[in-house]
C-alpha cells in the first residue's frame, strides 16, 4: 500500500499498488491536484485516520531527529498513517522522509532526490553561539533565535 501526499496529487503520480491518504491533504491541495485527490478515492482510495496515540509516538520520532519544528499537522498525521497501514510513504519532503526512517516506515519519491542518511538535526543560537539537542523558539541563555543546525 501507498500512503500519498500532496506532492503525489501535484506531480499526477501514479502506481498500481492500493493507495491512501487523509483528509487533511485534500484541505492542502488546488483545482486540479484535487480533482486528481477526488478521482482516486472515488476509484478505491483508502482515507485513514490515524489514532492520536499513534500521532504522539510520531510527533516524539520528530522530536528526536529535530524535525518537529518543520514538519505540519497533515505532515505528521500521514506519518502516522503509514506507521499504522505498514505503507510506503510516498513524498518529496526530506523532513518526512528522515522521520519516517526513524520510525522504520519506507519512502518512495517522486521528483526529488530521497534522503541517504538519516539525520538528528541540532540547534544553535545565533547570540551566543550555544547548541541545543532540542528546538526551542529562543535560546534559553541569550533570547536570541535558534536556527537549525546539520550534525555533521
Amino acid at each position: 500500500m501507498r500512503i500519498l501526499d500532496s506532492s503525489a496529487f501535484i506531480n499526477d503520480y501514479h502506481t498500481d499498488d492500493r493507495t491512501a491518504s487523509i483528509p487533511a491533504v485534500r484541505e492542502e491541495l488546488e483545482a486540479e491536484s484535487s480533482m486528481r485527490f477526488e478521482a482516486m478515492e472515488g476509484a478505491g482510495m483508502h482515507i485513514h485516520i490515524p489514532t492520536e496515540a499513534t500521532v504522539e509516538k510520531v510527533r516524539r520520532a520528530a522530536r528526536e531527529t529535530g524535525d518537529a519544528g518543520v514538519l505540519s499537522d497533515t505532515d505528521t498525521r500521514l506519518l502516522a498513517a503509514a506507521f499504522e497501514l505498514d505503507a510506503t510513504l510516498v513524498t518529496d519532503d526530506y523532513a518526512m522522509q528522515n522521520v519516517a526512517d526513524r520510525l522504520g516506515v519506507s519512502c518512495e519519491v517522486i521528483s526529488q532526490d530521497g534522503i541517504t542518511e538519516q539525520r538528528q538535526w541540532r540547534f544553535q543560537c545565533q547570540g551566543c553561539g550555544r547548541e541545543f539537542d532540542e528546538h526551542h523558539d529562543r535560546c534559553p541563555v541569550c533570547g536570541m533565535e535558534l536556527t537549525r543546525k546539520n550534525p555533521s
